[in-house]
């Protein structure tokens, strides 16, 4: 039997990867530490069918899985910051930003003096310490922050099940399980009290930040513990819903090359309809209510500048209850949602 060794981000070209890799992104959106041998078995291929066809999507730099942390059970605050600097200085204060672990992601966006990025914070407090700590006051102009409240959209699954959709009983037999025993298929639906986290389970989690699919030997290494106590760990960090998998998805394989950030205002009693709408809508990466001075935030991913102006002017046109919609173009990347890790390697296109 293979062992699971490997990280995922999505990224489907469809001259480069076919049904099969599909299915298995898809497989592993919905466990994303099944061994080689279960999903060989799900998808009806060998398990070293299987791992040789991740390992080429991961040394192709097409696809990675990683480990999230959800902020709700760690009695943690989602916040997104827009910090305006000056001229010449937003690399050096977004990779400073990116590199801290209590950043979640962090883009450089249009006009190249402006960073948009979320941290995770217990307190408004706390985010503004980390400004504090990380941001030279003499270089900052302004600073925005939101908290996030709700989430309607996390755009991964849906796009996976519209590429290669799992039969009914192919998820049934993907429901996440951990090495010796079932986990309930998803997060409990409300938190219960504050998970404490102690030295070990710290590492863990940082250790499948960046590798969602680290073998138990490496992270045994990593954290100081027992085999044993770290099939344990990750076990209970994943029944309580502090430990999720998610598949990052590169878009541009995709043929979605334009990544727009959006700032929606819409009243009250608006907002829930309003986000439930943007979560249906195919080119949503990501929709959230926050707090501020607008109501909802999103990412758009469309194929170019023609097709934004499309949705902007059509599908979300159509939401009678945006009053104002604020938009700019992502620039540059320096960290992905998941929280830090390796880059992936070089991807050459044609």
């Amino acid at each position: 039997m293979i062992e699971s060794d490997t990280d995922i981000v999505l990224v489907v070209d469809t001259d480069t990867v076919d049904l099969l890799d599909r299915r298995l992104l898809h497989a592993l959106r919905i466990d994303g530490r099944a061994s080689w041998n279960r999903l060989g078995q799900v998808l009806g291929s060998s398990d070293r069918t299987v791992a040789r066809r991740w390992a080429r999507l991961r040394a192709s730099g097409l696809a990675r899985v990683v480990g999230a942390t959800d902020p709700q059970v760690l009695a943690e605050t989602q916040w997104h910051l827009r910090v305006r600097v000056a001229p010449g200085k937003v690399v050096a204060i977004g990779e400073a930003l990116a590199r801290r672990p209590d950043t979640s992601w962090v883009r450089i966006v249009s006009g190249g003096a402006e960073i948009v990025w979320a941290v995770r914070a217990h307190t408004a407090a706390d985010a503004d310490q980390l400004m504090l700590d990380t941001l030279p006051r003499s270089s900052v102009r302004e600073v925005t922050a939101q908290s996030q409240i709700h989430v309607y959209a996390e755009g991964a699954a849906r796009l996976l099940q519209q590429l290669a959709p799992l039969t009914d009983d192919e998820l049934a037999a993907l429901s996440p399980v951990a090495e010796s025993s079932p986990l309930p298929p998803e997060p409990p639906p409300t938190p219960g009290p504050v998970t404490e986290l102690d030295e070990v389970d710290r590492r863990l989690l940082a250790a499948l930040q960046t590798d969602g699919r680290a073998s138990v030997a490496r992270l045994a290494a990593i954290s100081g513990a027992a085999a044993s106590t770290v099939r344990r760990r990750v076990d209970q960090l994943r029944r309580d819903g502090v430990l999720t998998l998610h598949v990052e998805i590169d878009p541009g394989a995709l043929g979605r090359h334009v990544l727009t950030l959006l700032w929606i205002r819409t009243a009250p009693a608006d907002l829930e309809r309003t986000g439930m709408a943007l979560a249906d809508h195919p080119e949503i990466g990501f929709a959230a209510a926050t707090t501020g001075r607008t109501s909802l935030y999103a990412s758009v991913f469309t194929r170019d500048t023609a097709a934004l102006y499309d949705y902007l002017t059509h599908r979300l046109a159509e939401l009678p209850a945006v009053v104002d919609v604020e938009s700019t173009s992502v620039l540059r990347s320096l960290k992905g949602e998941a929280g830090p890790r390796d880059p992936l390697p070089t991807r050459k296109r044609s």
